[in-house]
């Protein structure tokens, strides 16, 4: 197994890690970069009742509002590493059950139910775009829900023949991706000349919503780890 990691700069360290330890041979390659949106104080998060940060990027790149973080607020987080991140920094918040890390196991909390969040103020602190689910759904059960986009997700640039040839060259077997942003960055730079060489990889995916992209675009070995985080992965891996 020879295994392409693909997180963004700076957030494969602790998975390289893992993989020397074991032995196992890889790649880094990042399919997905961010950059910080300039950004004023929101007044929405002023007067939240809850917020809720999706990935360890909302964390990092948040502005707190002028006054400070509302001490009566609620503060959620999708997934380990943001409500690690969240904790670090001080903030007691909540996160996603161990068996469900994605926006369904936050909707599946007590304290997001529909009795509880009728008439609340939330925030969801984000990237720009991205799944409407989570804010649907809060509408849904009656609250009032804004966003707060505090970064931008792109693909960095490569040159589509050399990264791939270094891919092939190297023996890559088995492909790491943490979001579907990532899929659809790996398929942009696959021709369709080469696009068998990806369909006899097996792909490790963190969620049924990526796994299902996957299978749509055309490709067959592909597993999900129920999570991006990399206990999960490494499970996914059998390592």
């Amino acid at each position: 197994m020879k295994i392409l990691l693909t997180r963004p700069q700076g957030r494969n360290q602790s998975m390289t890690e893992s993989l020397t330890q074991k032995g196992i041979p890889f790649l880094v390659t990042p399919l997905l970069a961010v950059s910080a949106l300039t950004q004023q104080a929101s007044a929405s998060l002023a007067t939240a009742d809850i917020i809720i940060f999706i990935s360890t990027n909302a964390v990092k790149y948040v502005a707190p509002p002028v006054n400070g973080w509302p001490t009566d607020c609620q503060f959620y987080a999708v997934g380990d590493a943001t409500l690690q991140s969240l904790q670090k920094l001080g903030f007691n918040a909540i996160g996603t059950p161990a068996d469900n890390q994605q926006t369904e196991g936050l909707l599946s909390l007590p304290g997001l139910q529909p009795d509880v969040v009728t008439n609340k103020n939330i925030v969801i602190v984000r990237g720009v775009g991205g799944r409407e689910t989570l804010a649907q759904q809060l509408s849904d059960y009656g609250a009032h829900v804004s966003y707060c986009e505090v970064y931008r997700r792109h693909c960095p640039e490569y040159d589509k023949s050399a990264v791939l040839q270094d891919w092939q060259q190297f023996g890559i077997d088995t492909i790491v991706l943490t979001s579907g942003e990532a899929l659809t960055n790996l398929l942009s730079l696959i021709s369709e000349e080469n696009f068998s060489w990806l369909q006899a990889c097996h792909i490790i995916v963190p969620s049924i919503r990526v796994q299902q992209q996957a299978h749509e675009a055309g490709l067959s070995f592909v597993l999900n780890a129920g999570a991006a985080n990399d206990a999960a992965i490494l499970k996914a891996l059998s390592l």
